[in-house]
């Protein structure tokens, strides 16, 4: 049996998203890791794939798909999982794509934004991060963390409702992204707190998994930022 060819690199939270729920849902892949940071994505090979040159992709049965909502729909309509994740009933459905939607310019466009000017841009170019803009970007985020917190999940456990579904999983995975530059999402975000731990428990040990490079990379840029305060005092 010809395997769904899965590429990725879990410090992409696309890429851990599709990585965790395949491994949930049973749906059998073939691992296609990249690594962003040495540029292995940047090969004639993976362009003739993905002209865009980014991960998540995945390859399957001839068809290629390049964007992790996409492929989210996709794979619930192909392979065999519950239907709770993306429900068929219409009103429930819309439900999911409404968080789905938002999320892009919100949640993804915040948590992403911050991470990159304060850690990533600085780990690869060993310069240090514009102060200014980083204290924008972070205004910015606690302002969608807080419409998370107080909004999504004012009255129930899960962004859509009472059971879990594709658009749980996608936020989680792009709130632990500030945590590599050093900020704490849940930090007096009491119902935040309590749906990512049931997040994290309806797809242990897989969530966990694909998260050690939340931990890893973490703990470099800390390195980094305690040897920059050094070299500058």
């Amino acid at each position: 049996m010809v395997k769904l060819k899965f590429y990725y690199d879990f410090l992409s939270q696309p890429s851990r998203t599709l990585y965790i729920f395949m491994k949930k849902t049973e749906i059998p892949f073939e691992p296609k890791p990249l690594n962003l940071r040495q540029g292995q994505h940047l090969t004639e090979e993976i362009e003739s794939l993905n002209p865009f040159k980014k991960v998540p992709f995945i390859e399957d049965k001839g068809t290629v798909l390049i964007e992790s909502v996409a492929i989210l729909r996709y794979l619930c309509r192909t392979y065999n999982v519950a239907d709770h994740w993306y429900p068929l009933d219409i009103k429930k459905q819309a439900l999911v794509d409404q968080y789905l939607e938002w999320q892009h310019n919100n949640t993804r466009a915040h948590c992403t934004e911050y991470f990159r000017h304060k850690a990533l841009w600085p780990l690869k170019t060993g310069q240090a991060a514009n102060v200014e803009k980083v204290e924008k970007l972070e205004k910015k985020m606690i302002e969608n963390l807080n419409l998370l917190e107080n909004i999504w999940l004012k009255d129930k456990p899960f962004l859509c409702g009472d059971e879990i579904t594709i658009s749980d999983l996608v936020a989680a995975c792009e709130v632990e992204q500030p945590r590599i530059a050093g900020f704490d999402p849940l930090v007096d975000r009491p119902k935040l707190t309590k749906w990512i731990t049931r997040v994290q428990s309806k797809f242990s040990p897989f969530y966990k998994e694909a998260h050690h490079i939340v931990v890893q990379t973490a703990d470099e840029y800390q390195y980094y930022a305690s040897e920059l305060s050094k070299k500058n005092s």
